[in-house]
């Protein structure tokens, strides 16, 4: 696996902090040990990034995790961990944030469920677009969203690669989905990915939940 040569763009330390700490609870300490020497990140162990919104852990860094991920465990046991780790992140910190804040609230409760999507993936992408340099959009359509990352760090400086890769958004979205509609699931497909050659990092969402 080669370095990932530094982007100049950040993700917030906190951001980073969970993912990594969601990672541990999924496979332990010493996996995440393993995963950052391969990543090329060494330096990181018994040091990660400090629990603030600061803009410094850079998306090289954070894609070069996840790309660990994938050769250490496997595209398909990468994959499942790297969900884990998103929905973990979700759940730990950014529900608790401003964008989102008012989403546990009785009134929000009670809206319709395509109401509450309507409102909570423009939130979910306003965090991001304000706390980190990932410029993420949504777009409505008749029957599904689409969450558009327009600067992803979960695969930043890959390339070559015939399937999607940004599993952790993929996690997030789901954990931010199942918060915003009050438990339920829904499928979030990566359809377009920048590692791939696509402009973007595009995320398909049926407006209809699983089952």
């Amino acid at each position: 696996m080669e370095p990932i040569p530094k982007s100049g763009y950040y993700y917030a330390n906190k951001f980073a902090l969970i993912t990594l700490k969601a990672l541990e609870e999924v496979m332990g300490k010493n996996g995440v040990n393993a995963i950052l020497n391969l990543a090329h990140l060494p330096h990181l162990i018994d040091q990660y990034p400090p629990d603030n919104l600061e803009r410094e852990f850079d998306f090289a860094d954070f894609s070069a995790i996840n790309w660990a991920l994938e050769e250490m465990y496997g595209p398909r046991g990468g994959r499942g961990l790297a969900l884990r780790a998103g929905r973990a992140t979700f759940a730990d910190a950014l529900r608790n944030f401003g964008a989102l804040a008012g989403v546990g609230d009785l009134a929000f409760k009670v809206l319709p469920l395509e109401i509450k999507l309507r409102i909570g993936l423009p939130a979910m992408a306003k965090i991001f677009t304000q706390l980190t340099d990932q410029h993420s959009t949504v777009q409505e359509y008749e029957d599904e969203f689409v969450y558009t990352i327009h600067r992803c760090p979960v695969c930043w400086g890959r390339s070559g690669v015939d399937k999607p890769v940004c599993f952790i958004a993929t996690g997030l979205l789901q954990g931010s989905l199942k918060w915003v509609s009050g438990g339920l699931e829904f499928r979030v497909t990566e359809t377009k990915c920048v590692a791939m050659g696509d402009p973007t990092c595009d995320f398909v969402i049926p407006k209809k939940p699983i089952g």
